[in-house]
């Protein structure tokens, strides 16, 4: 028989989700757990009840995160232009990026065994592959582009300092055009 929550336990869960995907935002995820609790009108008890550890708020605060990203490598493979395709998906994640500074980097290196990192690699490198492979046999991209370039770009564009949204998806389109044919 599944266990059915009441609302106001819903409610409060996604009080904590929100405020924990603010606070990691604003300040990463050092930041103590009774602060989240604060920020979302709840007890610590509450916010435990939830979530008995951070890893598990961060997993659950990052999942839509990880979704998003997963949206717009779909949306670039399923772009019937290749080359359209990949640069709106480069462009869109670092856009993505921006916006919530450092969530893949801070993620793994604070909680590696969160989610499964090397099947959720391994996916998105095979759609990066296929992406660059598209745009390349359409001509769009040099011959010599491969996948790791696109990593490069990504890793790159997390490394910008405080750089708003635009000023990612405007260094997305210098570096593209750095790898064009």
């Amino acid at each position: 028989m599944p266990h059915l929550r009441r609302s106001d336990a819903r409610d409060n869960r996604e009080r904590i989700l929100e405020a924990a995907r603010a606070v990691f935002a604003a300040d990463g995820l050092t930041v103590p757990m009774r602060r989240i609790a604060r920020h979302a009108g709840v007890g610590p008890a509450t916010l435990y009840r939830h979530f008995p550890t951070k890893e598990a708020l961060a997993t659950a605060a990052f999942a839509g995160r990880m979704r998003a990203c997963y949206a717009i490598v779909d949306d670039g493979l399923a772009d019937p232009d290749p080359g359209r395709g990949f640069t709106s998906t480069v462009e869109r994640l670092c856009e993505l990026h921006a916006r919530d500074r450092g969530f893949t980097a801070a993620f793994t290196a604070e909680f590696p065994h969160a989610l499964d990192f090397g099947a959720d690699r391994s996916r998105a490198l095979k759609a990066i592959a296929e992406l660059t492979r598209r745009a390349r046999a359409a001509g769009h991209l040099r011959p010599d582009v491969q996948a790791s370039d696109v990593i490069l770009v990504l890793l790159a564009n997390g490394g910008l300092p405080a750089a708003s949204p635009a000023e990612s998806r405007r260094f997305a389109v210098l570096a593209l055009r750095g790898l064009q044919a």
